[in-house]
C-alpha cells in the first residue's frame, strides 16, 4: 500500500542546499538528514542512467509541458521507494509498504502523472499550495487504484465470496469522523486524540455480513476539493455533521449538496449522522421526544428530504458514548442490499 509521495526539486538535484522538499502526508526529512534524501537521488541517477543505456526506454509518451523518465525501483534504508525525474530537475516518488510490488502500480503512476502534468491546466510548481494539491490528488488518485484494484485483486482470489464496501465518510472539520472510525475498530474513544485531520486515510473493518474499507476525507476548507477524488466508485455515502454547533450548519448543508447533487455520485445511497448528540443535554425522560423535534428541525434546516433517487437514512450518533454506532454498521449493509 502507498504510504507517502515526495517532491525533490532543484536546478542541480545533488545540491542539497538549494534543493526543495515537499512530502504528503508524512514529512520524509522530518530529522532533518539529508543523507536519506541524497541515497534517494543517487539511487534514481544510477538506475535510471543504467536501464537508459541498456534498454534505450524512451521517456513516457509525449510531452507538452514537461519530460517525464520511466519510474524506477529501489530500496533506500529499508524504505520500498519507486521514483520517476522530470525535466533533469525534479524527481517525484512514492513509498510503499515493504510487501507491495513498486511495479503494480508503474503503469498507474506513469499515466496520472503525464495527465496531470502535460495538459492546458497542469502544475507549474510555482508555489507550494499548488505542489501540495498536485502531490494530495496524485497519492489519493494511487492509493485508490491500490486499495480497489490491486489490493481487491487480492481479496477476490482469496476470499471469492467476501462482500467488499467502500464507504465514503465526510463532512466539515470537527464534526468526528476520524473519532467515529477509531472508536469503530478498537472501540476507544479520547475527547483529545486527535488533531483535525490533515490527510486521508483508508481503514478495513471486517463485519459479519463483510469486510468494509472506510476513506476517512479531512474536512479543513482547503482540502475539500480533494473529495471528489476519493468519493468515485463508492458503494455508499455517509456525511457526517455536528449537530451541537449550529454556527457549522450554513456550511455543512453547502458542502453537502455541493456533492450530493454531482452527477458522479448519483443514485449512491447516503447515511447521514447526526453526531455529538450527547452534547445536547437532552432531559433523561423525554429524550425521544426531543429528538424527534430536533430531527424535524434539520431535516427542514438542511432540507434532506429533497434527496432523490437514492435509498438514504438519518441516524443520530455519539461516538463519545457509542450510541448508535453499530445501527450504522447494520444501516450501510441495508443499504448495500436495498440499492
Amino acid at each position: 500500500m502507498l504510504s507517502n509521495i515526495f517532491l525533490l526539486k532543484g536546478k542541480d538535484l545533488d545540491d542539497m542546499s538549494h534543493l526543495d522538499i515537499y512530502s504528503y502526508p508524512f514529512d520524509i526529512n522530518v530529522k532533518n538528514d539529508n543523507d536519506f534524501i541524497r541515497k534517494i537521488i543517487q539511487g534514481h541517477e544510477k538506475i535510471t542512467h543504467e536501464s537508459a543505456v541498456s534498454n534505450h526506454r524512451n521517456l513516457v509518451r509525449n510531452s507538452i509541458n514537461y519530460r517525464l523518465d520511466p519510474p524506477v525501483s529501489q530500496k533506500v534504508e529499508d524504505q520500498n521507494v519507486f521514483t520517476m525525474g522530470i525535466d533533469d530537475q525534479m524527481i517525484i516518488g512514492l513509498i510503499f509498504e515493504d510487501d507491495d510490488n513498486p511495479y503494480d502500480y508503474e503503469e498507474i503512476f506513469e499515466d496520472l502523472s503525464n495527465e496531470m502534468l502535460n495538459n492546458d491546466e497542469c502544475c507549474f510548481f510555482e508555489d507550494e499550495l499548488e505542489i501540495e494539491n498536485f502531490l494530495i490528488t496524485l497519492f489519493i488518485d494511487i492509493r485508490r487504484y491500490g486499495d480497489e484494484i490491486i489490493q481487491r485483486y487480492h481479496e477476490i482470489a482469496f476470499q471469492s465470496s467476501e462482500i467488499f464496501t467502500k464507504v465514503f465518510l465526510f463532512g466539515i472539520d470537527d464534526v468526528g469522523k476520524t473519532s467515529f472510525i477509531r472508536r469503530l475498530k478498537t472501540g476507544q474513544f479520547s475527547e483529545n486524540f486527535y488533531t483535525p485531520t490533515k490527510k486521508f486515510n483508508i481503514e478495513y473493518l471486517q463485519e459479519e455480513d463483510g469486510q468494509l474499507a472506510i476513506w476517512d476525507m479531512p474536512g479543513n476548507l482547503i482540502l475539500r476539493k480533494n473529495w471528489l477524488y476519493g468519493i468515485q466508485e463508492s458503494n455508499i455515502l455517509i456525511y457526517m455533521i455536528d449537530i451541537a454547533n449550529q454556527r457549522s450548519f450554513k456550511e455543512s448543508k453547502e458542502e453537502f449538496w455541493n456533492i450530493v447533487n454531482r452527477d458522479e455520485v448519483r443514485e449512491i445511497p447516503i447515511i447521514i449522522i447526526a453526531n455529538k448528540v450527547d452534547l445536547l443535554n437532552l432531559n433523561h425522560h423525554s429524550q425521544e421526544e426531543q429528538l424527534i423535534r430536533t430531527k424535524v428541525e434539520l431535516m427542514e434546516y438542511f432540507e434532506f428530504n429533497n434527496l432523490e433517487n437514492r435509498p438514504w437514512e438519518f441516524i443520530f450518533s455519539s461516538v463519545k458514548t457509542n450510541y448508535n454506532l453499530l445501527k450504522i454498521i447494520d444501516t450501510i449493509f441495508e443499504l448495500i442490499d436495498y440499492n
